[in-house]
Parts: C-alpha cells; sequence; structure tokens
C-alpha cells in the first residue's frame, strides 16, 4: 500500500538514510591515539579537527568536527557545553591543549561515528561516544518499521520525515482512522511516530499519536512513555564491546522486531477512540480566567521560558479562530491545540517536545489543571 505523500517526503528520507549508510564509517580508538585541533589553530580549516593516529593498520583519519561531537568531547572532558564553544571562539590554543591533555592522562577507549566524504575532502566526525555504544542505525529502523506501516489495514500515509544532525524523526498519519474529537467540525486522525539517534541525541523511539486535520497539529500520546521507548541506543552496559558480530546481529534482530510489533499495536482503531475520549472529557475543562493569564499559568505549569510561553499564546490565538474551536469556550482541549500549534515553528529536534507536550497539557493531574484555569 502507497504511504507516501505528495511531497514525496519518505522518498527523499530514504534517499538520505541510504547515502548516509553508504558513507557511514566508525572507527575504535583510545584516546591518546587522538589529536584535536581547535579552530583558529595555524593549519586548521574553520571547524575543529579531530586526527585519529595510525595504528594496527588502519590508516591516519582527519575529519572535521561537527557541533554534536565537538559537544559531546567537551561533555566527556567535564567541561559544559556553553563554556567549551565560549573557549573554543576566545581561547582556541588553549581550549585545543586541555582536550588533548585529557585524551593524553586519561586514557578510555571511545567510539568516533563518522561520515566519508566521496570527493575527497575530509571526512565527519559526527559522534564521539563510548566503546560500548549499541548501534541500530537509521536504516534499521526503518526496515524494521515500513513493511509493518505499508500491510497495516490503518492505511498509514507520511506527514513529516527529516534526518539532522542528532536524530532520524518520520510521523505518520491513518487515512481510515478518524473521528471528531472536542467539538463538531475538529477531526482527528491516528497516528504514529518513529525517531532514532545515531549519535547517541536520543533513544529508539515508536510513539503513538493524534492529529488534528484542520491544522495538522500532532500531539504524541503517554504510550510514548509507557512502552515505546524500546531501548536506549547508547548501553552502558559492560557486555555490549564483549559481544561476538554473530551476537550483536541476534540482539538488533530483536529490536526489530520489537519495532514491528509496537508500530502493529499502535495502529488500533481502539487506540484512537480512546485518546478522542479523552479529548472530548477536555473540553468540558473549562478556562475561568482570560486566556492571557490561563496561557501565563500553563507556562509555569508546564516550566516554559517566557519566549515559549508567548509561542503558546500565539498558538492559542490561531486555535480559537480554527473550524471545531472558534465560538467555543477555551477549554483544556483549546490548550493542547494551542501548545501543539508551536511546533509548526520549532527547528527539527524540537517538533518532538511540543507534541510531547500537548499530551502531558491533555493528562495534566486536576491540581495542576485548576492551577491553569482559574480565574485570575
Amino acid at each position: 500500500m502507497r504511504i507516501e505523500n505528495q511531497e514525496n517526503t519518505l522518498t527523499k528520507l530514504l534517499q538520505r538514510v541510504q547515502e548516509d549508510k553508504a558513507r557511514t564509517e566508525d572507527y575504535l580508538a583510545p584516546t591518546n591515539a587522538l589529536r584535536f585541533i581547535p579552530q583558529n589553530a595555524p593549519g586548521a580549516e574553520t571547524s575543529p579537527r579531530l586526527i585519529i593516529e595510525a595504528e594496527g593498520g588502519v590508516p591516519t583519519a582527519d575529519l572535521v568536527v561537527n557541533g554534536v561531537a565537538f559537544d559531546q568531547i567537551s561533555s566527556k572532558a567535564g567541561i559544559d557545553v556553553r563554556t567549551a564553544r565560549r573557549l573554543l571562539t576566545n581561547y582556541p590554543q588553549e581550549y585545543g591543549a586541555l582536550i588533548n591533555a585529557t585524551f593524553e592522562r586519561e586514557p578510555v577507549q571511545r567510539l568516533i561515528r563518522t561520515h566519508a566524504n566521496l570527493d575527497g575532502r575530509p571526512g565527519v566526525a559526527r559522534a564521539f561516544v563510548s566503546d560500548k555504544f549499541k548501534t541500530f542505525d537509521n536504516a534499521d529502523l526503518l526496515e524494521s518499521a515500513l513493511p509493518q506501516l505499508m500491510d497495516s489495514d490503518a492505511a498509514w500515509q507520511v506527514v513529516q520525515g527529516t534526518v539532522t544532525d542528532k536524530r532520524l524523526y518520520l510521523r505518520l498519519k491513518s487515512e481510515r482512522y478518524t473521528g471528531e474529537g472536542a467539538a463538531v467540525g475538529d477531526m482527528m486522525a491516528l497516528g504514529i511516530g518513529l525517531s532514532n539517534s545515531e549519535v547517541g541525541m536520543g533513544s529508539i523511539a515508536v510513539y503513538q499519536m493524534v492529529w488534528t486535520l484542520a491544522c495538522l497539529n500532532g500531539m504524541q500520546t503517554a504510550n510514548r512513555h509507557r512502552s515505546s521507548h524500546i531501548t536506549s541506543a547508547r548501553s552502558e552496559s559492560d557486555t555490549w564491546s564483549l559481544l561476538t558480530d554473530e551476537a550483536k546481529t541476534a540482539d538488533n534482530k530483536a529490536m526489530s522486531l520489537k519495532v514491528r510489533d509496537l508500530v502493529g499495536s499502535y495502529g488500533s482503531r481502539d487506540a484512537l477512540d480512546t485518546v478522542i475520549q479523552k479529548i472530548q472529557v477536555a473540553a468540558g475543562d473549562i478556562v475561568q480566567g482570560s486566556v492571557n493569564q490561563a496561557t501565563e499559568n500553563l507556562g509555569k505549569v508546564l516550566q516554559l521560558t517566557k519566549a515559549d510561553t508567548s509561542k503558546v499564546l500565539d498558538g492559542l490565538l490561531a486555535t480559537i479562530g480554527q473550524e471545531g474551536y472558534a465560538g467555543h469556550p477555551v477549554s483544556r482541549a483549546t490548550m493542547v491545540n494551542a501548545v501543539t500549534a508551536v511546533a509548526h515553528q520549532a527547528d527539527p529536534d524540537s517538533v518532538d517536545d511540543w507534541q510531547r507536550l500537548g499530551g502531558r497539557v491533555l493528562d495534566l493531574p486536576a491540581r495542576d489543571w485548576q492551577r491553569v484555569a482559574a480565574a485570575a
């Protein structure tokens, strides 16, 4: 069954993932075989560089360090990331000397994940992680999930799909499992999402969603937290690095089966009906104060910054003019949509945060909701 959208999002995503897979090279090396060349150092390019010295017949690798790997190098040296960036900019020589001293005097085995460049330019060091890092890559995730998605009775269609330096994201909506939400005309659809990080910046995740079709705001349900954090992409187990390739392959096969089964479990009609029932109940939780005060209160409950609280207010103003919400009192359901609306303006690595926050608003304990809804 075709699940592609009109923008060919899935085709582009698959092409990117396959290209990345073809360029992936991993190096296991002790840190005393590494040399960090900071920005603005003699002979360095704009970005920092990481040199892996020849050892055991493996040729020296000369790599450009991207932002993710730089932050990981700094963190593993015990340096706050913001401080590290300031030092790199203002005191590059001193910062480089400090990193190289930790490499030499505190040697430890690291896995450096890289993307090779095929045009002769230096490759990119994209992750600097433990040698116990458990690799289950983006291609593995998609190969596990796509057959189940394509065969599902839910008739999935891709809504969003992207790869950043940190993570892969793929979100879909059902063309078949839909229902009316908080009010007449407020149509919703079941959704499912997948995410993964090849570089230690997040887990392998399968999560359930609902989409408001009028605006394509997506809300993640609590099912993500109960069972969809399948396993950490980063394993701290002392045994992982001791396993044979055969055992690691078997472990990844088990992971693939878990992904397959969770995709099937989250794609049921009953799952949508359960969430819609909660949203219909939430439509009866009316805000008693002004919308400005309610938004400010919600920002405090969710511990948002002032800037993010302002974004929620913008989302609320857009929501109350939307079909299914216009002409109705502002309710908890309205506030859910206001929060998820912010995801449309967020950077790709923050969209999940806003979609999860929408689910959190729906599930707020009564005491916290009263803090939001009460008149000033």
